[in-house]
C-alpha cells in the first residue's frame, strides 16, 4: 500500500514540475526590462555576464544593501556568542585530526582561494561574482579549521580587510554619483568587449565584494568555534 501512495505521489510532483517547465517562456524576455538588459547590457556595461551588469550597475545599490545586511549578520552573531563566552586561562588538551584530513585540507585550501580568487576576478566574464568567490574562500578557511584545531585567523586583519574592502565600494559608488548622478556609475573605460580589463568598475567592485564577503563568512566561522 505504502509503494502505490508513493509512487502516486511521484506521477503528481513529476506532473506538476512537468507543467510548471512547459508554462516558463526560455529563452524570450517576458518584460520590457529583461528585454533590455539583455539587448543593452553589453553595450553599456562592457561585461559579458549579463547578471554581473545587472547587479553591479543597473541594481548595484540594492548590491549595497545587500552587503550591508552580510555586515549586520556578522556583527550579531560576533556579539551574541561573546556573551556567552567565559575567559579561562586553563588550557584543555586539543585532539589533532587524522592524518588524511590533515592532508587533504592542506591540499586543497589553496585551490580553494585560486578558485574562489578566479570567480570573482572573472566575475564579468563568466558565471559567478564576488559572493560566490567570497563563499569559496571562506570555505577554504573552514578546511583549516577542521584540519588544524588549534589554529584561528588574525582577526585584525580580517578585520582590517573587510573594511577597506567596504571602503572601496562605498568610494566608488560615490565616484560615480558625483560624476554621473548614479551610484556606483561606471566611469572608468569600459575596454575590449570579453578581456579581463575591460567592463569599467565592475572587476573592481566584484574583487572588493569577494574580499568583504570572504572575510565576513570567515568571521562567522572563527565566531562559532567553541574551543580554540
Amino acid at each position: 500500500m505504502r509503494k502505490i501512495i508513493s509512487a502516486i505521489l511521484l506521477i503528481i510532483i513529476a506532473g506538476g514540475i512537468t507543467l510548471s517547465l512547459m508554462k516558463i517562456p526560455f529563452g524570450i524576455p517576458k518584460t520590457k526590462v529583461g528585454e533590455y538588459y539583455i539587448n543593452k547590457g553589453r553595450e553599456e556595461t562592457g561585461a559579458t555576464n549579463i547578471v554581473t551588469s545587472v547587479v553591479l550597475n543597473y541594481r548595484g545599490f540594492d548590491t549595497l544593501g545587500e552587503i550591508t545586511i552580510l555586515f549586520i549578520a556578522a556583527l550579531g552573531v560576533g556579539a551574541i556568542l561573546s556573551l556567552g563566552r567565559k575567559r579561562t586561562d586553563k588550557k584543555e588538551k586539543i585532539e589533532p585530526t587524522s592524518s588524511i584530513v590533515y592532508t587533504g585540507c592542506r591540499f586543497l585550501f589553496p585551490i580553494l582561494l585560486l578558485v574562489g580568487s578566479y570567480i570573482f576576478i572573472h566575475g564579468h566574464l563568466t558565471p559567478g561574482g564576488g559572493f560566490q568567490g567570497g563563499a569559496i574562500i571562506a570555505s577554504a578557511f573552514l578546511l583549516i579549521y577542521l584540519s588544524c584545531p588549534g589554529k584561528r585567523v588574525n582577526e585584525k586583519y580580517s578585520k582590517i580587510t573587510e573594511s577597506l574592502a567596504g571602503l572601496i565600494f562605498i568610494v566608488l559608488g560615490l565616484i560615480g554619483l558625483a560624476i554621473g548622478q548614479e551610484f556606483l556609475f561606471n566611469f572608468l573605460p569600459k575596454g575590449t568587449l570579453g578581456t579581463l580589463l575591460s567592463a569599467g568598475i565592475i572587476p573592481i567592485i566584484y574583487i572588493a565584494i569577494g574580499l568583504k564577503v570572504g572575510s565576513e563568512l570567515t568571521g562567522i566561522i572563527d565566531n562559532l568555534i567553541e574551543k580554540s
